[in-house]
């Protein structure tokens, strides 16, 4: 069964103090995360050797960076290595983010070094990809992201792709006052599963771990992650309320 994950993508929120709260409050919970569960909690760089102290001896708990720079080390002022977070033990990084591509004017060209990167330091990338509003309207959603995943991911080979997690996010439906439906991100997690099966045949695609990222909440998780091709989530601001990532978290699939 492939991997079910609750992934927590805290942003740029939070005190060290508040995130030390959060997690002790998540931590002491008793989830039951069998080898296909898992929960995934990616801080700000600042708190991540907090965050790795504390999930220290958890099984099937894992920190994640929110991004890295696609060199190993040298003069890029602000950046973070994957060396670094070799060193520090962390095992994920956020790749992709809607926010990095909009905000950062990150390419798929771009991320497709990240990856590798990440890939060869033994990091799992979490790799984000969707359609803002415009492309949904348009209904060239498919078109969109079927580029994202060819330019940043079709290079791989398929053992390499095996390690990566993907995680749909309809950029339209955060923040807007859109929703998007459990059976509008089925359709598409759907479609990103049947385009990896022409690239790399049905076995494989039916390995990938498919997150979706669209404002997944306590009242929505079940009903999404009960959808067949929707394999956890990848949570923002529900994630900072402890009560709703729980909730989240037992929602996953078994």
């Amino acid at each position: 069964m492939r991997k079910q994950i609750a992934a927590a993508n805290w942003k740029m929120n939070l005190t060290i103090t508040e995130g030390e709260q959060l997690l002790d409050h998540l931590l002491s919970h008793n989830y039951d995360l069998n080898e296909n569960r898992q929960v995934v909690f990616a801080v700000p760089a600042p708190y991540l050797s907090m965050a790795q102290a504390k999930v220290a001896g958890k099984t099937q708990v894992y920190i994640a960076a929110q991004n890295c720079y696609n060199k190993k080390n040298g003069a890029y002022t602000g950046e973070t290595s994957v060396v670094m977070l070799n060193s520090l033990g962390i095992t994920h990084v956020v790749l992709g983010h809607s926010e990095r591509r909009e905000y950062f004017q990150e390419s798929n060209q771009f991320l497709a070094e990240k990856v590798n990167i990440a890939l060869e330091h033994q990091i799992t990338p979490i790799f984000c990809c969707g359609e803002p509003l415009q492309i949904r309207e348009a209904g060239t959603q498919n078109e969109f992201v079927a580029k994202q995943l060819e330019e940043s991911l079709y290079h791989l080979s398929a053992d390499a792709l095996k390690k990566v997690v993907i995680a749909y996010e309809p950029i339209w439906a955060i923040g807007t006052g859109k929703t998007a439906t459990s059976e509008q991100a089925q359709e598409m997690h759907a479609y990103i599963r049947q385009q990896l099966a022409g690239k790399y045949g049905d076995a494989v695609a039916q390995e990938i771990t498919i997150l979706y990222g669209g404002s997944v909440k306590a009242s929505n998780a079940k009903e999404l992650f009960t959808q067949p091709d929707v394999d956890g989530g990848l949570v923002g601001g529900a994630s900072l309320i402890a009560d709703e990532f729980k909730v989240i978290i037992d929602s996953l699939k078994y």
